[in-house]
């Protein structure tokens, strides 16, 4: 298996989807990822969510769905005694990932400046909302507050039928995957350098960047975004939403090779011959009738008739479909895009996301389904050189 990070311990304090898929793609890529939670409660999403039976054990979908291949120990970091143990930790640690909102390591003692005087090579990320710097900084937010922040609700939905959200938490999985690169960037750096590396990953800033094209049309031309609906952002009139005898089909005829294909796909070379439509200038300013004009032939047929017939003449077209007729098509199965881990009392498989990309023709999956609440916490301790008469004091306790 592409296994690249095999050998590098990770010391992993995040909670909730950002910070954890971050985690969770290190840990498929080999890294032993050791999450710290706090006893009793554990990170947020290990509970609630479908399947009851699996909440009611605080191993909800929630949680399964980023935490595979991941030791889980109880610690609490508020406690004198907690502390020294993740101190420890730390000291074996290559990476360590937080995503307390700004300040919050640091009164903890586990801030960057505290980590790296305990381990020099250390590469640090910090995830949060709007960064470790700025007059935001110290706010908090979750995807959806970050949506509202950064402006894709105002140019998601129809015009004029008011802000929408982003049907997906897509914020937070898109800031774990900005982080595990930017990871990745760091142990390089420190493999380079030898010095501790900060990295300072930021929710608003992931939502931005992935609007770059529109930030950049903004500052630089002075154009706002508007509500555009189903529309290609190519704005030319033979790309977009069209209706069809039986729902939509996504269209994409952006350059004159791709239309001149169209209209040979769809049989109606006379729209060639039209004056309103025989140059893209033309189409442009005609760009209402030659949408009626297509629309009229796509309702003669059905979205997957047109999808076939424009795939076969080289036309980038899609009918729109629901998620469980994606899962069903057979390129989801070719790329292995999800696959099946089995947790201990529930009855069948649970689905959770593999690796985002293929390695050598193959994609990584996780081989052991997420830990139990603290399930790992004697066995890393013991390999800290921790006791078992220690060990049981620190239980007795509450620190773990």
């Amino acid at each position: 298996m592409f296994q690249p990070l095999k050998g590098l311990r990770v010391v992993d304090l995040s909670q909730v989807l950002a910070g954890p898929y971050a985690t969770y793609q290190l840990a498929l890529m080999g890294a032993e990822v050791i999450k710290i939670e706090k006893p009793g409660e554990g990170d947020w999403t290990r509970t609630g969510g479908l399947l009851p039976d699996l909440a009611e054990r605080r191993m909800a979908l929630g949680y399964l769905t980023q935490n595979a291949d991941k030791k889980s120990i109880t610690i609490d970091l508020k406690t004198p005694e907690g502390l020294e143990l993740a101190k420890k930790l730390v000291a074996t640690a290559d990476i360590f990932v937080e995503n307390f909102k700004p300040g919050v390591a640091e009164r903890l003692g586990l801030g960057f400046d505290a980590v790296r005087q305990i381990r020099k090579d250390i590469v640090y990320c910090s995830i949060s909302a709007y960064g470790q710097s700025g007059p935001l900084s110290r706010r908090p937010a979750y995807d959806h507050v970050i949506q509202g922040m950064c402006g894709i609700m105002l140019t998601t939905g129809k015009h004029g039928d008011g802000p929408v959200k982003v049907g997906a938490p897509y914020v937070d999985f898109a800031t774990g995957m900005n982080a595990a690169m930017a990871i990745m960037a760091g142990l390089l750096e420190v493999k380079r350098t030898g010095a501790a590396v900060h990295i300072d990953v930021a929710m608003l800033d992931t939502a931005l960047m992935l609007m770059a094209s529109l930030m950049t049309q903004h500052l630089s031309a002075g154009w706002s975004p508007v509500q555009n609906g189903n529309e290609a952002w190519s704005a030319s009139p033979s790309s977009g939403a069209f209706e069809t005898a039986d729902g939509l089909l996504m269209l994409a005829a952006n350059n004159e090779p791709q239309f001149l294909k169209l209209c040979g796909a769809i049989r109606r070379a006379d729209i060639l011959d039209d004056p309103r439509w025989r140059t893209p200038d033309a189409r442009r300013e005609n760009a209402a009738s030659l949408r009626e004009t297509l629309n009229e032939t796509f309702l003669k047929e059905t979205a997957g008739h047109w999808e076939t017939v424009l795939e076969q003449a080289g036309v980038p077209a899609a009918r729109v479909r629901r998620l469980d007729e994606t899962m069903a098509e057979p390129q989801i199965a070719a790329r292995a895009l999800m696959s099946e881990i089995r947790v201990e009392g529930h009855d069948g498989p649970i689905h959770v996301p593999a690796m985002s990309f293929l390695a050598n023709g193959a994609n990584v999956v996780p081989r052991s389904p997420p830990s139990e609440l603290g399930a790992d916490t004697e066995a890393v301790l013991e390999d800290l050189g921790i006791d078992r008469d220690q060990i049981r004091r620190l239980q007795a306790s509450g620190a773990i």
